[in-house]
C-alpha cells in the first residue's frame, strides 16, 4: 500500500464514520460543536456559579482547557477500541494495524478544527484580539497531534490484548481531567518545583498552560520544553508504529480471537 493510498483509506474510514454518527442524530454535524460547549456550560455550572471557585475570566480559562482536553480524551478513547471494533475487517484483509486508530485520529480532528472555530469566535466576542503570536497555537497544536497519536495506537495495542484495558483508559482520562488544571490555573500550585513536575510529568498539563498563555495571557510558551517534548514523542511514536508493523499478524490474531 502505497502512503497516497493510506492517508486515502484513513479519510475515507474518517468521513464515513462522521457521516455514519451524524445519521444517528436529529441535529447531525451541529453536535459536534454542541457537545463540547455543554461540557463547558455544565463545568462553569458547578464550579463558577455552584461552588464560586473561579476567578474572573474564568468561563474563557475554563472554555479553552476544557475543549483541547476533550480532544485528547475523546479521541484516545474512540481509537482504544479501533482495532476490536474493525476485528472482522481485520480477520478478513490484511491492513496496516496503525490505520484504525490513525483514522479515529483523522475523524476526531475533524472535529476539533469546527471546534477550534468555535473557541477563537467566543474568544473574539468576549473582547480578545487576535494576536501576532497566535501563531504559536501551530506548533502547540502539533505537538498535542503527536501526543494523540501516540496516545491513540498505545491505548488501540493495550485494549487488543486485552479489553478491560478501554475501562482502565476512560478511568485514566477522568483522572487527568483533574491534574491538568483545567479548572484550576497551575500557576497558583504554591512551590515552584511542584509546578514544574507537573509540566514536565503530565503533557496535558503543560500543553494546556501553552494555550492559555497565548490566547488569553498574551505570553510566550516554554519554547524548549514544547521542543523537547515534540522530539521525545516523535521517537516514541516511531517504536510504537515499528512496533505494530513488525507484529501485524501477531495484534491481528490477539484482535481476531478474543
Amino acid at each position: 500500500m502505497t502512503i497516497s493510498h493510506y492517508i486515502s483509506l484513513m479519510d475515507t474510514m474518517a468521513r464515513m464514520a462522521l457521516k455514519a454518527e451524524a445519521n444517528r442524530y436529529y441535529l447531525g454535524y451541529l453536535w459536534w460543536v454542541l457537545e463540547p460547549l455543554l461540557w463547558v456550560g455544565v463545568f462553569y455550572f458547578v464550579f463558577y456559579v455552584l461552588l464560586g471557585s473561579g476567578a474572573p475570566g474564568f468561563l474563557l480559562f475554563l472554555a479553552v482547557g476544557k475543549l483541547f482536553f476533550i480532544w485528547f480524551s475523546k479521541t484516545v478513547n474512540y481509537a482504544g477500541n479501533s482495532l476490536t471494533n474493525n476485528a472482522g475487517l481485520i480477520g478478513r484483509m490484511a491492513l496496516p494495524k496503525t490505520v484504525f486508530p490513525l483514522a479515529v485520529v483523522v475523524e476526531c480532528g475533524y472535529r476539533q478544527m469546527a471546534v477550534l472555530g468555535v473557541l477563537l469566535v467566543i474568544l473574539l466576542i468576549n473582547g480578545v484580539s487576535p494576536q501576532l503570536h497566535w501563531l504559536w497555537l501551530i506548533p502547540i497544536i502539533a505537538v498535542q497531534l503527536l501526543l494523540i497519536v501516540l496516545c491513540s495506537c498505545v491505548a488501540a495495542l493495550l485494549v487488543a490484548f486485552k479489553r478491560d484495558f478501554a475501562l482502565l483508559i476512560n478511568l485514566g482520562m477522568i483522572f487527568l481531567l483533574f491534574v491538568s488544571g483545567i479548572f484550576w490555573d497551575i500557576r497558583d500550585i504554591v512551590s515552584e518545583r511542584a509546578m514544574d513536575m507537573l509540566l514536565i510529568w503530565n503533557p496535558m498539563a503543560f500543553l494546556l498552560h501553552c494555550y492559555r498563555q497565548v490566547l488569553l495571557w498574551q505570553e510566550l510558551p516554554n519554547l524548549t520544553h514544547l521542543i523537547a517534548l515534540g522530539v521525545l514523542l516523535s521517537v516514541l511514536l516511531a517504536t510504537v508504529v515499528a512496533f505494530m508493523v513488525r507484529y501485524s499478524a501477531y495484534i491481528a490474531r490477539r484482535v481476531v480471537t478474543q
